[in-house]
């Protein structure tokens, strides 16, 4: 499986999912991509939800549960979100109506969930990493593009921290419906199918002084084409949602200092900068 994600405004980058050990092949499970969007396994979760078998439950599923890497709330006390078991997954995705689940399926759910919850994270250390320490620095950063050398591989101080999710499959954003438009124009080079999920993760900021701030991110989630190995594929769309004037310049700044990077010839400044 993989996933992948992307900066501003170029389309969502692909990802597949990891084998699920270091020496098994990963076995695509057989799960349309709208299974994935019924419930987010990090939200909506109560952890008071049974880990006990279901009525009429053909197989046993695993009661263990795994730690995320995000950490959980605006202090670090509260430690790091957790996912829920595939007992936990099955149970919640009964009490909410969806019956059809195969229980066989639901660990691979759990899998690939857990996966792209943490490719989605990574890009927004990232995000955070870039304009976590003010506007000045991250041009500094963002005008040597996305494949330019970093300026400066650390992450704030205080590193940023996942306060709550909101899971909202069918409110389109605006950018998946225009790249929805542009691809029925220009299939070529666009895909016109639209993301099978979306959700809103709401993010503390620390800033320099020392003060905190929320800030939105906004996750399209696309499936893709499967790897001729029979691996699935998603693509993962990170971004600061467009709440404030902040937040546009924020986007519009990464999205212009690649361009700028590109059509500048930044590589060949960079390795003459080097040899001299």
């Amino acid at each position: 499986m993989h996933a992948t994600s992307s900066p501003a405004a170029n389309p969502p980058v692909k990802t597949t999912p990891p084998p699920s050990d270091g020496s098994c092949p990963y076995t695509a499970p057989d799960i349309h991509p709208s299974s994935l969007s019924k419930l987010n396994p990090l939200n909506y979760m109560p952890h008071s939800i049974s880990q006990s078998r279901a009525p009429d439950q053909p197989i046993d599923l695993p009661t263990s549960r795994s730690m995320s890497s995000i950490p959980k709330g605006a202090v670090p006390d509260e430690g790091n979100w957790e996912y829920p078991s595939p007992q936990q997954m099955y149970n919640a995705m009964l009490r909410k109506g969806y019956t059809d689940t195969p229980a066989d399926a639901v660990e691979s759910m759990v899998e690939v969930h857990n996966f792209l919850n943490e490719g989605a994270w990574n890009e927004i250390v990232e995000w955070e990493r870039r304009f976590g320490r003010g506007f000045s620095a991250a041009w500094h950063e963002c005008r040597r593009g996305e494949d330019g050398p970093p300026a400066d591989a650390t992450i704030p101080p205080s590193p940023p921290r996942l306060l709550r999710f909101m899971g909202r499959p069918k409110d389109m954003t605006p950018k998946a419906t225009i790249l929805q438009l542009l691809g029925w124009v220009y299939p070529s080079r666009f895909n016109s199918e639209p993301p099978f999920d979306r959700h809103d993760w709401f993010v503390q900021r620390q800033l320099p002084n020392g003060t905190q701030r929320e800030i939105r991110y906004v996750i399209d989630y696309y499936s893709g084409p499967p790897e001729p190995t029979g691996e699935p594929v998603f693509y993962l769309d990170v971004r600061p949602a467009v709440d404030s004037p902040s937040a546009a310049a924020e986007r519009m700044m990464r999205w212009g200092g690649d361009v700028w990077w590109r059509a500048s010839g930044g590589v060949a400044r960079e390795n003459a900068g080097q040899e001299s």
